[in-house]
């Protein structure tokens, strides 16, 4: 919704002043787009043992997106090409306001976190049936062929768009027909791209007084939790706070407040792993650098994150754990105890593996 904290949280996130933050309704019309870097204190650990010239760390992109209202996907508010906005990104941060403050407008004039969700929700379910109804009408075409596959695609775009008119979201449906299909055969629902196909992060946004949570908080907590989804509660008015001070100043500032993380670094992680993704490291004197790829990659395919020739003329991988590295000081340490494994094309990269490509182009 409007008016939540949503560009002060981007900017807190980017470190910038990049979204407009005002106190009324739809001040950011363009997306905003940050790149933001993943906090990871193994790269720390990494370049205090290699010393390296050059240190990369992974990232994220976030897009800060106009608020929606009740009738965007009709267009109300500028509604319809700030949907077409989220139709671009991986997964959902929703975040709702659990505040009370009179200087805050709120569009419906009440916190009531519960109906908040439900009207972003119902919009996204109305342009997901719009895009649902484009699709069927295209699948017509073809029934005639007689092709099962087509006529199994469109049986389940029917289905698809009953479950859509009773108010359930899409990830609801197209996941218990994952269960009875073969990837292929569900191919055609991610397809779609529709966006209550995505997963949602849902971040409750209170005031300094209510760090740890509240009532309004709970309520979304609840709602995460029957939705099979991630939340996190933070203030928005602290990580602005923060986002202002020095790095000493920052770890003194959480101490007072009894935090152990703070929210944006919390928001961070936990969108990383919303997302599915995990790091490894090529380490050595030239460069640290951290590496992302989704969960089950295997060797060679994180070998072609580095680099396509990588892929394609793979040999095999040579690891060590993170976790080995630390406890013995160094790579040569590492060998000298049999704890570097060479391992084929099958091997499922872990999070935190330190990789040695080896190759031939």
């Amino acid at each position: 919704m409007p008016n939540v904290g949503k560009s002060t949280l981007f900017n807190c996130l980017t470190s910038s002043q990049a979204a407009e933050a005002a106190n009324y309704p739809f001040c950011t019309i363009e997306p905003n787009i940050g790149v933001v870097t993943v906090p990871d204190k193994r790269v720390d650990e990494l370049v205090r043992l290699y010393n390296p010239k050059k240190t990369v760390k992974t990232v994220i992109e976030f897009v800060d997106i106009a608020g929606l209202v009740a009738g965007a996907s009709k267009g109300e508010g500028l509604g319809n090409q700030f949907l077409s906005h989220i139709r671009e990104v991986d997964a959902i941060i929703h975040i709702v306001r659990c505040f009370e403050n009179d200087n805050v407008i709120h569009v419906n004039n009440r916190v009531d976190p519960k109906a908040d969700i439900e009207i972003i929700e119902t919009e996204l379910i109305l342009k997901d049936l719009e895009t649902l109804e484009g699709r069927i009408h295209k699948t017509e075409k073809g029934l005639k062929s007689g092709d099962k596959k087509i006529k199994d695609e469109y049986a389940s775009y029917l289905e698809l768009k009953k479950h859509l008119e009773s108010g359930r979201l899409a990830k609801y449906y197209v996941n218990e027909y994952k269960k009875n299909h073969s990837p292929d055969d569900y191919a055609h629902l991610h397809d779609l791209n529709l966006l209550t196909d995505k997963h949602v992060l849902y971040v409750a946004n209170v005031d300094d007084k209510n760090i740890n949570g509240n009532e309004y908080s709970k309520i979304v907590e609840d709602i995460a939790a029957k939705e099979g989804e991630e939340a996190i509660v933070l203030s928005v008015e602290i990580e602005a706070e923060l986002s202002r001070l020095e790095a000493d100043e920052k770890a003194e500032f959480l101490q007072e407040l009894g935090i152990a993380e703070a929210g944006l670094d919390k928001l961070i992680h936990t969108a990383y792993h919303l997302l599915g993704l995990q790091t490894f490291f090529t380490a050595g004197e030239k460069e640290v650098h951290a590496w992302t790829i989704t969960k089950g990659t295997k060797a060679p395919q994180a070998a072609g994150v580095i680099h396509t020739d990588f892929e394609h003329g793979f040999i095999r991988a040579e690891i060590m754990g993170y976790n080995d590295l630390l406890t013995h000081g160094s790579e040569h340490a590492v060998k000298e105890k049999g704890l570097m494994r060479v391992e084929g094309k099958d091997y499922e990269v872990k999070d935190g593996d330190v990789v040695y490509f080896r190759f031939n182009v």
